[in-house]
């Protein structure tokens, strides 16, 4: 590790670039192809002198410092004033050496385009950048001057997720507050959402910072005490008022273990990839239960991108995140087709965890804008496949432009990650608020009735044995019933659950798919896609039939819960008193009879009531009697008709 300290000085007989005869020039420092400084700009000047000091962490010396001068053009593309290299290979350790840079266009190299006067010196660095750094979180905010806004440069990557608040102080005279909070950083500001009339606000809101060197006062972290690659979850008390801030912080440095150049990792090693197998190995899966494996993630490059710019192109970044740690690559400024060639590493410690690559497009005075996404369930991924994913929606309903190439390595315990299924899902802090679909809602509810319709079709299923409406059916379905009950014992619980489980893995090894839900979701699909096209009332119409299904589903689930209650809260005393009757003798009976011949006896009463009596109207006795007793609903309505006649009455 080295640093370079350099003081960008002045330039002299710049490039015209503007009407006027002047330009505005800014200047650009680039390390591997990643801006890491950007200078103010000079406006109408053609020998500008910026003074502006910056302090760099160079990992190697084999990579140039590449110096760009653009010239500052308001709304439109900046134009391009010239470049040069500083080949820090060449400068002497510890030694301030001033230079004078020529500034050339590559396609036209004979031009002159003046010059930039740069004071450098070159210094060996020991530790890394958890030495001296603080993260400064600001409630309020502080004015810096211009020269720090101005001359610092970014050394890594803060990303903090802001989650919740609790028990904040009243401000308002109704007791409640409408809270927010300004994050700042150097010159860097962040203001969240402002949550109306509450005291534990849940912004649930995520963002990144650029890492400075820089001090100040408020509520700080020290991020020397974090480790780097992982996130952090930290409460902190507010200094002036009352409660707690709940953050979540990844500290993403330079020389990260969990990033990586492609040329550069682990798994191909076979030496370290021995390593880790054995570390994951049957053996071992008793130690660090929490440590159920590790992935690996290469994200090689991206092919045919959304252009966002108003130029045609876009900033590409990637955003690799699994659970709630998240790494990103650096930008590739002005490509649709951009190549990144890192390599992610995390740690796993759920298996049925959803790898989450995100590409965005970067903007320097606002959010990322999205440009796609993929999501792959670990337990999915083919080792060592390089492959192209289809970019697509933050929804990941459908495609969007472009494709991703990923080769993706899992390395877990089985018995480990069998072990990490039976706790629950850790909980993903960072999720977009859920907004109304008729889409989605027709979905869910297609779903439900799904669902209830293969009960309801078992059940009749079921019903037509006791029907006899097929004889040899019955019969057969008769004798199981007293084979079964007869020899009844608790493993054949178990046992029973198991046999659809292997029937429809061997159904699977014959080559028969029996995911027949998957195609009518997708004809559902259709559907709604066709129904969307039909019209503003064909779409009311359907939100219409939902909403009164759902309504009806609700009140009738509600009103059995309810029967319930009011059997027990003595609503109705005679049917209290007759259910005491009926637990009585139940009691007795169970008390006395083996619980098999219970069953067994009701059994051959279902199986035979319709031979008895061929004409006999199938019923449950539970349900009618719980159909008597009323619901709250039921039970108020009453009292406000008889209210309503009692008042009438009075009136006559």
């Amino acid at each position: 590790m080295y640093q370079l300290d350099i003081i960008l000085k002045k330039g002299n007989n710049l490039a015209i670039r503007d009407r006027t005869g002047t330009s505005d020039p800014y200047v650009k420092f680039k390390l591997g192809g990643k801006e890491v400084f950007r200078s103010k700009t000079i406006h109408k000047n053609l020998n500008p002198v910026w003074d502006e000091r910056v302090s760099l962490v160079v990992e190697t010396l084999k990579e140039p410092l590449y110096v760009k001068v653009f010239d500052y053009d308001f709304g439109l593309q900046d134009d391009f004033m010239g470049s040069a290299y500083l080949h820090l290979e060449s400068l002497e350790h510890e030694r301030t050496l001033d230079l004078t840079l020529d500034l050339k266009d590559p396609q036209y190299p004979e031009h002159n385009l003046g010059g930039l006067e740069l004071s450098v010196t070159l210094s060996p660095k020991e530790g890394d950048i958890r030495d001296a750094v603080r993260i400064l979180t600001f409630l309020h905010c502080m004015r810096l001057s211009d020269v720090h806004r101005k001359s610092q440069l970014w050394r890594g990557i803060v990303s903090i997720s802001l989650i919740e608040g609790s028990d904040l102080q009243p401000m308002d005279t109704n007791g409640l507050s409408d809270p927010y909070v300004k994050f700042k950083m150097g010159h860097q500001k962040y203001k969240s959402k402002t949550m109306p009339k509450t005291l534990n606000p849940q912004w649930r809101e995520q963002f990144d910072f650029h890492l400075y060197e820089e001090h100040g006062a408020m509520c700080t972290i020290d991020l020397s005490l974090l480790s780097k690659e992982q996130t952090h979850k930290l409460e902190l008390p507010l200094e002036e008022g009352e409660g707690m801030l709940v953050l979540l912080v990844t500290l993403t440095a330079s020389a990260a273990v969990s990033i990586s150049d492609l040329s550069i990792n682990m798994l191909d090693d076979p030496q370290e990839r021995h390593q880790i197998v054995q570390r994951y190995n049957l053996w071992r899966s008793l130690h660090n239960l929490k440590d159920v494996g590790v992935v690996q993630v290469k994200v090689i490059r991206a092919e045919g991108l959304m252009a966002a710019d108003v130029t045609g192109k876009s900033d590409p970044f990637c955003v690799v995140e699994l659970s709630n740690d998240r790494l990103q690559t650096h930008t590739v400024y002005k490509n649709l087709n951009p190549e990144w060639n890192k390599v992610f590493t995390f740690n796993v410690k759920d298996i049925h965890s959803v790898l989450e690559v995100t590409v965005y497009d970067e903007d320097r005075d606002r959010s990322a804008d999205f440009l796609g996404k993929v999501a792959i369930p670990l337990l999915n991924i083919q080792n060592g496949e390089r492959k192209a994913y289809a970019l697509k929606s933050k929804e990941l309903t459908g495609p969007t432009k472009g494709v991703i190439f990923l080769e993706i390595d899992v390395i877990f315990n089985a018995v480990k990650a069998g072990l990490r299924t039976l706790i629950p899902i850790e909980q993903k802090y960072i999720e977009e608020e859920p907004r109304v679909s008729k889409q989605l809602l027709l979905q869910n509810f297609n779903r439900v009735r799904r669902c209830i319709m293969g009960l309801i079709n078992a059940g009749c299923y079921i019903n037509s044995c006791f029907e006899w409406e097929s004889p040899q059916r019955s019969i057969c379905a008769f004798v199981l019933f007293v084979i079964i009950v007869w020899n009844f014992e608790l493993y054949m619980i178990p046992l029973v659950l198991l046999l659809p489980l292997a029937w429809n893995y061997i159904l699977i090894a014959s080559g028969k798919d029996t995911r027949q839900d998957v195609d009518e979701d997708e004809e559902f699909d259709k559907d709604d896609k066709d129904s969307e096209r039909k019209g503003f009332m064909n779409k009311l119409y359907a939100i219409q039939d939902v909403c009164i299904s759902v309504q009806n589903a609700l009140d009738e689930v509600a009103s059995y819960g309810e029967r319930i209650k009011n059997t027990f809260n003595w609503t109705v005393p005679f049917l209290s008193w007759l259910a005491i009757v009926a637990l009585v003798v139940a009691t007795i009976i169970v008390y006395f009879i083996p619980l098999r011949y219970i069953v067994l006896a009701w059994g051959v009463n279902k199986f035979t009531k319709k031979l008895r009596d061929p004409y006999t109207i199938d019923n449950n006795e539970l349900l009618d009697f719980l159909s008597r007793v009323p619901s709250d609903v039921q039970v108020v309505a009453p009292c406000v008709l008889s209210s309503q006649a009692r008042c009438t009455f009075t009136v006559s």
